[in-house]
């Protein structure tokens, strides 16, 4: 276990080691100084930062039924959280907190609640379910304030399986069940985008970066598809390129925030690390889909056959880095980068079939720690954005992890010393 591949070789490495660290602005051609610095943050965050990964675990909430979803909003001062009971819950996490602040009863729900996300301004949260509308909830005050987004589907039995909303809060993507991609537009009200973009389940979507101009989504066809606002045409939809390298479907995608890198996480049991410069040719894309056909096992209630743990790479797979060491059975299970204020992204974090949160180092592609604490499935996690602490969510409870500071009193001001002097190397 925790065994990982490394696609490239030694000038790649370095490469990779450039990009995740220290964001050049040129691919070529760097300084001595650039070179300098990127090799020093290097160093001082392989020295400090793994002494400060969470490792205590507290329990936070019981229910009755499967958590399926919990994320935390931009800030950090609010966690959302979503159960099969049809109750979304919100708490208030602010300065330390967790405390219940509103359970609102999700309406038009199918066997359960699919996916949540906060608007980005955190007035209004939103969910899917097996529906043929998205549904927006106001969160703001007492009231309860709710709005159906109808999608107008072709398909009689729908859903959404994976949310995103735009930077500037005035559109929501969605990936559904059809193998379509869903734009809706809130000032307008009303779809204004359907694109034909899967062969199979779309389970992920995610905006590329802040300008919300280009699209990631991935599929049951074990496909990433890069998608560009400005060209995209409904009546002929065509990516502006795919990437190919998983025998078996994605279960989620998560974009670093910089339109260039994004995670996959499959039912192959591994996460790639894509970057959307070098994407697949026709050979990968035929080698991607001719596994998929080969795939004779459910993930929802059977244990992966030995076959399907294939450790070479397929032709064509233009994947940076594939990380092993996760399972991913029963559900969509979620994977993420870390936080950049926090970590700088340097680790990529994974809900487990096992009941364990699994964190890879992003550059050597092993395991840096698994946390344990649940008996069952992790579906998703969720890292603060600026603390130092995991929220994950499994069948009937929710458990957060973090590094107990106060065994330690000298750890928080040199955990923020580390910070500091990274900041003031990459300026």
């Amino acid at each position: 276990s925790g065994k990982y591949e490394n696609q490239s070789n030694s000038l790649r490495s370095a490469y990779v080691m450039n990009n995740l660290i220290k964001q050049p602005t040129s691919e070529t051609n760097f300084s001595a100084l650039n070179d300098s610095r990127c090799c020093l943050s290097m160093i001082l965050t392989l020295v400090f930062l793994p002494s400060f990964l969470p490792n205590y675990v507290s329990h936070k909430d019981t229910y009755q039924q499967k958590a399926f979803c919990g994320v935390y909003s931009e800030d950090g001062n609010m966690f959302l959280s979503a159960c099969q009971d049809q109750n979304i819950r919100l708490y208030d996490t602010s300065r330390g907190r967790f405390h219940l602040r509103r359970t609102v009863k999700a309406r038009d729900v199918g066997w359960s609640v699919l996916d949540v996300c906060f608007t980005p301004d955190a007035h209004h949260v939103l969910y899917s379910s097996w529906s043929d509308y998205i549904h927006l909830c106001s969160i703001d005050g007492d009231s309860e304030n709710h709005t159906a987004l109808d999608l107008n589907p072709d398909e009689r039995r729908f859903c959404v399986f994976s949310l995103a909303a735009s930077t500037d809060g005035k559109e929501i993507l969605g990936g559904a069940n059809d193998g379509c991609l869903y734009v809706f537009d809130l000032d307008q009200n009303k779809r204004t985008l359907k694109i034909d973009a899967h062969e199979d389940d779309v389970n992920a979507v995610a905006f590329a970066d802040s300008s919300s101009q280009l699209l990631f989504s991935g599929s049951d066809d074990a496909l990433c598809k890069v998608w560009d606002r400005r060209t995209l045409r409904e009546d002929r939809p065509q990516p502006v390129g795919q990437l190919a390298g998983h025998r078996d479907g994605i279960t989620f995608i998560h974009s670093k925030g910089d339109a260039r890198y994004l995670i996959s996480n499959s039912k192959d049991q591994s996460i790639k690390l894509w970057d959307v410069r070098k994407f697949s040719p026709k050979e990968g894309l035929a080698a991607s889909r001719l596994a998929v056909t080969q795939q004779n096992w459910d993930y929802r209630w059977q244990q992966v056959p030995q076959r399907a743990l294939k450790r070479h790479k397929l032709t064509g797979d233009t994947s940076v880095m594939t990380y092993r060491g996760h399972g991913v059975l029963h559900t969509l299970i979620r994977c993420r980068f870390s936080p950049e204020f926090s970590t700088g992204q340097r680790f990529i974090y994974s809900g487990c079939s096992t009941g364990k949160i699994i964190i890879y180092d992003v550059l050597t592609g092993s395991v840096v720690t698994r946390l344990s604490g649940h008996d069952a499935c992790v579906r998703d996690v969720s890292w603060h954005p600026y603390e130092d602490n995991i929220i994950s969510s499994s069948d009937g409870y929710i458990l957060k992890s973090d590094f107990p500071y106060g065994d330690n009193k000298a750890s928080k001001p040199l955990f923020f010393f580390y910070q500091r002097l990274i900041t003031c190397i990459k300026c």
